[in-house]
């Protein structure tokens, strides 16, 4: 089952992965990815293109609970380009990504940081 929503808006990207998660749709979480997207995830690793992350996503969600929105972090916008990010509720620290617009309007993921934890100071 893929859900056919475009993000409209960089923001409508993490409410639609959300939903799909929720609906363990691999398919559709890849889609909100450009096809030469980069994943930095697992930890530790990279996930390059649309066709690995949607293969990521059908192992993750298999054992995944259900996921919750999180609370943004303000947008910055320069022309077609986006960061967005959310404030972890998982303890991750901060989840940011880079979107672009793309031709039709709506927007996608270019690049992925789904975990980013503050650093220990000694």
């Amino acid at each position: 089952m893929t859900i056919n929503e475009n993000a409209q808006t960089p923001e409508d990207l993490t409410r639609l992965f959300v939903e799909r998660a929720n609906a363990r749709d691999a398919a559709g979480i890849a889609a909100l990815y450009e096809p030469e997207a980069v994943m930095a995830y697992p930890p530790g690793e990279v996930t390059i293109g649309r066709d690995a992350i949607r293969a990521l996503w059908e192992q993750v969600l298999t054992k995944t609970p259900r996921f919750e929105p999180e609370p943004p972090l303000p947008t910055l916008v320069s022309g077609d380009i986006a960061l967005t990010a959310t404030l972890a509720r998982d303890g991750a620290g901060v989840r940011a990504q880079v979107v672009r617009r793309q031709t039709d309007g709506s927007w996608l993921r270019l690049l992925d940081q789904p975990e980013i934890s503050p650093p220990v100071l000694p």
